[in-house]
């Protein structure tokens, strides 16, 4: 299959199934524009086996190895719009690049987006994705990203692709002055989406949904 074929797709990867999957997405209350029209643009399918790219655009998670997952296309959007709310972006960073699909959509929206990812072949896989679309505004660190990216400094929002229990100090302290940070957080059996604002040094939280995502593990996986 050519790149060009690879891209645009055919059959159940078409233009058409794209735009069903954004006619949900509206009718689930996601509102911004700009995320609908990068979702719209991007592949999803590229970013999954290709016995599972027939699925691409269904509104589920599908598994991706590793025990993880490509999150559900309303949670990536509903995510995504919500650190566009505080304007343009010139810094953005993910925790969990996973197989790059939301690393795309962020990278299409913001100047700059530094992503760690803690699986090696993960993070690998997601750098040919993100080369074959042509995005050369991402850094990639290989890490477990609890930490966050302290050598990149402060970031206008921060998007964690895992869940940890407790919010990680180390990334409220790497938001920028009006920052967001959008994650979810508990256990196995409950989870919400908080949208956490800095002002100063005082934090807001919003909780935006009730979510299930992998745990935020410690440590790094080489194969």
């Amino acid at each position: 299959m050519n790149t060009k074929l690879n891209l645009s797709g055919i059959g159940m990867t078409s233009q058409r199934t794209r735009e069903r999957l954004l006619g949900r997405l509206m009718s689930q209350g996601i509102t911004s524009m700009e995320v609908l029209d990068v979702i719209r643009s991007t592949p999803r399918h590229i970013f999954l086996d290709e016995a599972l790219a027939h699925r691409a655009y269904e509104d589920v998670a599908l598994p991706i190895g590793f025990n993880q997952t490509i999150s559900q296309p309303y949670v990536v959007a509903k995510m995504t719009e919500a650190i566009l709310r505080g304007g343009s972006l010139d810094s953005v960073l993910e925790i969990g690049t996973g197989c790059g699909y939301q690393t795309a959509l962020i990278g299409q929206l913001a100047k700059k987006v530094a992503t760690v990812e803690r699986i090696k072949p993960l993070l690998d896989r997601a750098k040919k994705n993100l080369k074959l679309l042509g995005l050369r505004n991402i850094d990639f660190k290989h890490d477990d990203g609890s930490s966050g990216w302290q050598e990149k400094g402060l970031f206008d929002a921060i998007i964690t692709t895992a869940a940890p229990q407790q919010i990680p100090q180390d990334l409220l302290d790497q938001l920028s002055e009006g920052g967001r940070l959008v994650i979810p957080v508990g256990g196995d059996s409950q989870q919400e989406l908080r949208l956490i604002t800095r002002s100063k040094n005082e934090f807001t939280t919003e909780i935006l949904d009730a979510v299930r995502f992998v745990p935020l593990l410690v440590g790094q996986v080489q194969h």
